[in-house]
C-alpha cells in the first residue's frame, strides 16, 4: 500500500506551518515533510503533529548544499548531531541531503572522492544518532543549474561504496524524469537503495495528473516492488491544494 507524505513548503502560501500541517490532516493524509528546519518553529510543528497524529517523514539536513565545497567537515558533523536531535523530537527517521554545485575546474571524480569522504563521516554520525540520510540527485536543466549530483546511477554508486543501511537515495521522480527519463526501469533497478521518493508533475512541477508521467502506473509499480517507505508530494498546484491532493489519493488506490 502506497504511503504519501505531503511536503508543506509549496502549499498554502498564506498559512503558517502549523496551519499547513492541519491542512494535510484535513486533506486525508497521514504524514508531512518540509525543507530546512532551522527557520521553523519546531515546538509549533511538534504541537501540530501531536494534535493531528501525523507522522513526520523527512526534512532537510542542515547545513545543506555543501558537500562539494572544501574544509567544512566539522560543520557537517555538527549539523548531523543538531539535525538528528530535531529528528528525534519529531520522531522522523529521514534527513534529506543535497550535495551542492559543481566546483569550477574540478573533475567529477575529484569532487566525487571529496563527497564520498564527507559522506562516510556523516553516515557514521547518522548511525550513531539513529537517523538515515537520503541523498538526493536534482535536475540541472530547469531547477538547479550547476548542481553536481544529477543521475540516479551516480547516487547509487556512492551509496554502494559507503555501504551503510543509514545512507540511501531520495529518488525524486520529477527531477529524474527531467534529467534522465526511464523512470520505471530506474526505480526497479535501484529500489533497494531508495529510502524516500518525491513526486511532481512534468513539465511544470505541478499536479501529478495531466503531464507526461502516468503516476497511477508508477505508484502501482512501486507498490508491487514492495517499497514500504513514503512517497513525498512536492509540487506547486495550479488549481487549489485541496483539489490537487484529492487527485493524488485517487492515483494511489
Amino acid at each position: 500500500m502506497i504511503r504519501f507524505s505531503v511536503c508543506i513548503e509549496p502549499l498554502w502560501k498564506e498559512k503558517s506551518v502549523e496551519e499547513k500541517i492541519k491542512g494535510v490532516k484535513k486533506a486525508g493524509f497521514a504524514a508531512f515533510e518540509f525543507w530546512g528546519w532551522k527557520n521553523k518553529n519546531i515546538e509549533g510543528i511538534l504541537k501540530a503533529k501531536e494534535e493531528t497524529g501525523l507522522e513526520t517523514s523527512a526534512f532537510c539536513f542542515e547545513p545543506n548544499f555543501c558537500l562539494t565545497g572544501d574544509g567544512n567537515e566539522a560543520e557537517l558533523l555538527k549539523g548531523i548531531a543538531e539535525s538528528a536531535k530535531t529528528a528525534h523530537l519529531l520522531k522522523c527517521r529521514n534527513l534529506i541531503v543535497t550535495t551542492g554545485d559543481v566546483v569550477a575546474d574540478e573533475s567529477f571524480e575529484v569532487t566525487r572522492r571529496k563527497v564520498v569522504r564527507k559522506l562516510k563521516q556523516m553516515t557514521k554520525a547518522a548511525e550513531d544518532n539513529n537517523v538515515t540520510l537520503v541523498l538526493e540527485p536534482l535536475n540541472p536543466v530547469i531547477n538547479h543549474k550547476g548542481y553536481w549530483l544529477t543521475r540516479s546511477a551516480d547516487a547509487v554508486d556512492i551509496v554502494t561504496e559507503i555501504g551503510s543501511p543509514n545512507l540511501k537515495i531520495l529518488f525524486d521522480i520529477y527531477h529524474q524524469q527531467v534529467t534522465e527519463g526511464n523512470i520505471l526501469h530506474n526505480i526497479g533497478r535501484y529500489i533497494s537503495f531508495i529510502g524516500h521518493f518525491h513526486s511532481a508533475g512534468v513539465p511544470g512541477r505541478n499536479e501529478l495528473e495531466g503531464g507526461e508521467l502516468n503516476y497511477g502506473n508508477i505508484f502501482a509499480a512501486i507498490d508491487k516492488m514492495g517499497y514500504k517507505g513514503f512517497i513525498g508530494l512536492e509540487f506547486m498546484p495550479k488549481t487549489n491544494e485541496e483539489t490537487a491532493l484529492k487527485q493524488v489519493l485517487s492515483l494511489g488506490k
